[in-house]
């Protein structure tokens, strides 16, 4: 609405990729949200930016995953005269292990805020978006590329985000507003342990750090890409999953999984 103050709005923003996308943006002149559960994080974060001589970032905690959280996300913003320009949606989560065996309450979880508060966020702020010919960048995976025996339901609601964020990338360019789905590889970060991926579980040449993965993320918003894949070997594990056959993706993963499924 007129006269509020446009933000970039950064959900899981207490540690990680979402930490470092704050950096990058706040580095970049935009007015900063920071919203996620844990307040003492949000608050070093906030704090450290307005060290760097940035303006304090306006934080939220909030529980994306709780009914009702988007709209109050939504009411927060209004009641302090804010409208998002930019919405990064980056919160969500995985989980190792055969989907069978699994909690099954902690998978419906997942795809709840993986999938739906993504999609409830980008669809219920795409007006303001418009309005300050802004975007959003939706933290996808590599995974969005392949199916995945040992995180079957992760994988899954990642190739949801990949192929929810290239159809707004086509409707909404139209309107000026930049969609860019962000496919990292491996990131050592908290998502590791909560998922329970042991460590060196994952080729050491594909990873990459919170700070080039959220750079390379917010250049290729600015610039208006449809995805960017950080780093040249992930960028040749999704072109490898578009050419092979399915079958062969398939098996090439399970093998990859196999002390995951054993």
């Amino acid at each position: 609405m007129p006269g509020e103050k446009p933000v970039a709005v950064i959900t899981g923003a207490s540690a990680g990729i979402g930490a470092a996308l704050a950096d990058v943006f706040a580095d970049n002149g935009h007015a900063i949200v920071l919203v996620a559960r844990r307040a003492p994080q949000l608050e070093v974060l906030a704090d450290a930016i307005q060290q760097r001589g940035h303006a304090r970032p306006h934080v939220i905690v909030l529980d994306l995953g709780q009914p009702g959280a988007a709209a109050r996300l939504d009411d927060n913003l209004r009641a302090n005269g804010l409208e998002p320009q930019f919405l990064i949606n980056n919160a969500g989560f995985g989980l190792m292990g055969p989907a069978a065996r699994l909690d099954r309450a902690q998978q419906l979880a997942m795809i709840d805020l993986n999938v739906r508060v993504l999609t409830e966020l980008s669809l219920r702020f795409a007006a303001s978006l418009v309005r300050h010919r802004g975007g959003i960048l939706n933290v996808a995976s590599v995974a969005s590329f392949l199916p995945g025996p040992g995180m079957a339901v992760y994988h899954a609601t990642k190739a949801y985000v990949l192929s929810f964020s290239e159809a707004l990338h086509r409707e909404l360019g139209s309107d000026g507003v930049r969609v860019t789905a962000l496919c990292p590889g491996p990131v050592e970060t908290e998502f590791m342990a909560r998922a329970g991926i042991p460590e060196n579980h994952f080729p050491h040449f594909m990873s990459r750090t919170p700070g080039r993965v959220a750079q390379e993320g917010y250049d290729g918003l600015i610039r208006g890409r449809r995805v960017v894949i950080p780093g040249t070997n992930n960028k040749l594990a999704a072109l490898l999953a578009r050419l092979l056959p399915r079958r062969l993706v398939l098996w090439l993963m399970r093998v990859v999984a196999r002390p995951e499924l054993s």
